[in-house]
């Protein structure tokens, strides 16, 4: 068997001399214990194994490690501050199998992040979204990786996380107790499976919506924990399984282009809600109050009818018979209906702008904002409605345009017309959170309530049907000109209605700014920990501190074959390191206002 490393190592020497080598076992790599383990009979039919893993398990094993460790460390920190990455290699003793592991050297390669890697972490960063680095990798690593990616470069290693088995279940605590390492660390390096999965788990029970990537075995516990999976291209077939997305294309870059779709169709989703709302408010409301307070048969209105006894108002010599209640004709409002559909049908193509934040359904708002609109629209509808059947008044507003003494049939035409033109014009403004012409239409949406407009328009002219009369041009533009004054007012008052809303939402109100607040807040630790971390990446102290720190998890042999004046040596070093990583977390995850 041969996994990525074993085919790099194959592909650069004459494989000719190995002709004379028989594998007789193989454990395959263990995420648990860093390394992979073989045994072999030479041509001599002598029997040994060989191993290879992360150096600092690999110099765990050796025999001599009183004798190496120093050399080994040194070599391996200055490889990783360039950004190389090392993996060790050690066999058995020649005399017998079961001996002790003698340490043969260390092989290089170089795994640098794709081009476009650090430009996709910028944009995570540039639309709400925090990345951390979990790597199995040494610390040193993960310091120059994420050096080379813009991230912060504060790593920890496994110390700072609970030791917990995974399949007996995990403390409802883990976020309160260790909610806030997790959040002011930029990454965590060589950590094992139930690590990743730790991790996952207190920042989901810190609130956050949390992702995971990856791509082997060991990333599947976490994979599957996250509220999102996300297996990259090549993962392994337990991965995939383990993840709600799955890759097919090289790099990262994908995820974003995701995040921008996803948020688009969000927002469009949230104008066609608040659009619906805003002309079902205006048909409903409209109907039911005209149908409760406008009465053309009343005496108020009694030039539509004849005349009937000695209503002082009435002064029609007219036999036409009107509605004891305002209403239009069944036909008229199909019309409004299909137009509007086509309407709503556009707004899926609509031009829109995706957030920079997280969102999520702000319902509060949607109904303020939608009502709002709605109730406008009603006021606008029912005052014209007066105006109409107030048209035979010689002092009425009609009448002033020379535009009065409408009949009955014209009345409900030009209301059709009205109500008609506000519901198509009101998507302009249900779009938007600033003024209607903050961001320009999607061409389909903008070509659909063109259609719309004018077909309503043309059938209030020209009424091919009974029930009512089509109106004269002057009417229709009188019309027009109300429709686009009630809809600047429209717009201003869902302006004025938003800004009021976003400072209510400051004051924590609702929940989306206190989210948006609290990501604010970490994104300035973060930048604060990039400015600072900065001036330790050439500290070589700071450097060993963080191997020193990781080799400790898998070190336990070098520990006991310590003597105890070097191990008072190592603890004072590790004391004064940690001293100086701790001042380096505090200053830069301190409070910051926002």
């Amino acid at each position: 068997p041969k996994d990525a490393l074993d085919t790099l190592v194959l592909n650069a020497i004459d494989l000719r001399p190995l002709d004379q080598y028989t594998m007789m076992d193989h454990l395959p790599f263990d995420p648990s214990v860093k390394r992979t383990e073989s045994t072999i009979r030479g041509a001599d039919g002598k029997i040994f194994k060989v191993t290879k893993g992360a150096p600092q398990i690999i110099l765990a094993l050796s025999h001599n490690v009183s004798e190496i460790q120093e050399d080994v460390e040194i070599k391996v920190l200055d490889l990783a501050k360039r950004g190389i990455r090392s993996l060790a290699v050690a066999r058995t003793s020649e005399e017998e199998a079961d001996g002790g592991w003698v340490f043969l050297g260390i092989m290089t390669f170089l795994d640098p992040p794709r081009h476009d890697t650090k430009r996709t972490i910028e944009l995570a960063h540039q639309n709400g979204i925090g990345v951390k680095m979990i790597t199995g990798d040494q610390s040193a690593i993960a310091v120059e990786t994420c050096r080379m990616l813009g991230m912060g470069t504060t790593i920890l290693g496994t110390d700072v996380l609970p030791t917990a088995n995974v399949q007996d279940g995990l403390s409802a605590s883990l976020g309160a107790d260790y909610g806030a390492i997790v959040e002011s660390a930029d990454g965590f390096a060589q950590v094992f499976p139930e690590h990743k999965f730790l991790i996952v788990e207190v920042l989901r029970q810190r609130g956050w919506v949390c992702g995971m990537t990856g791509d082997g075995v060991n990333d599947a516990p976490a994979l599957k924990k996250a509220d999102v999976g996300i297996a990259v291209e090549g993962s392994t077939d337990a991965a995939r399984a383990a993840a709600d997305i799955v890759l097919t294309q090289p790099g990262l870059s994908v995820i974003i282009n995701a995040i921008t779709l996803s948020r688009k169709i969000f927002q469009r989703m949230r104008n066609y809600v608040t659009y619906r709302i805003a002309c079902t408010i205006q048909l409903l409301m409209f109907f039911f109050i005209s149908v409760l307070l406008f009465h053309p048969d009343s005496c108020r209105f009694q030039h539509f009818i004849p005349r009937v006894g000695d209503c002082p108002y009435n002064n029609n010599e007219s036999t036409e018979a009107v509605d004891p209640y305002f209403k239009l004709p069944v036909i008229a409002l199909v019309l409004i209906t299909i137009l509007n559909d086509g309407t709503i049908i556009s707004i899926a193509y609509d031009n829109v702008v995706p957030s920079k934040r997280p969102e999520t359904w702000n319902l509060p708002r949607i109904y303020w904002v939608s009502t709002t609109l709605g109730l406008i629209a009603v006021a606008s509808s029912l005052l014209l409605l007066f105006f109409g059947l107030d048209s035979w008044n010689k002092n009425g507003v009609l009448a002033y345009f020379g535009l009065g003494d409408l009949p009955y049939d014209e009345v409900m035409m030009m209301m059709y017309l009205k109500i008609s033109l506000s519901d198509f014009m009101t998507v302009f403004t249900a779009r938007t959170d600033g003024l209607f012409f903050t961001r320009a239409p999607g061409h389909l949406l903008a070509a659909a309530a063109c259609f719309a407009t004018c077909v309503s328009t043309l059938l209030a002219i020209f009424w091919p049907f009974t029930e009512m009369s089509a109106i004269s041009l002057k009417l229709a533009v009188f019309v027009w000109i109300y429709c686009l004054a009630w809809f600047f007012i429209q717009d201003l008052g869902k302006v004025l209605l938003v800004f009021m809303l976003e400072h209510i939402e400051h004051m924590n109100v609702f929940d989306e700014k206190v989210s948006s607040k609290k990501y604010v807040k970490h994104e300035v630790q973060r930048q604060n920990r990039i400015r600072m971390g900065s001036s330790f990446m050439n500290n070589d102290s700071f450097m060993r501190g963080s191997f020193v720190a990781g080799r400790a998890v898998g070190g336990s042999f070098a520990e006991r074959s310590m003597t105890l004046e070097q191990a008072m040596d190592r603890l004072v070093r590790l004391e004064a390191e940690m001293k100086a990583i701790r001042a380096v977390i505090q200053s830069a995850s301190g409070v910051a206002k926002v």
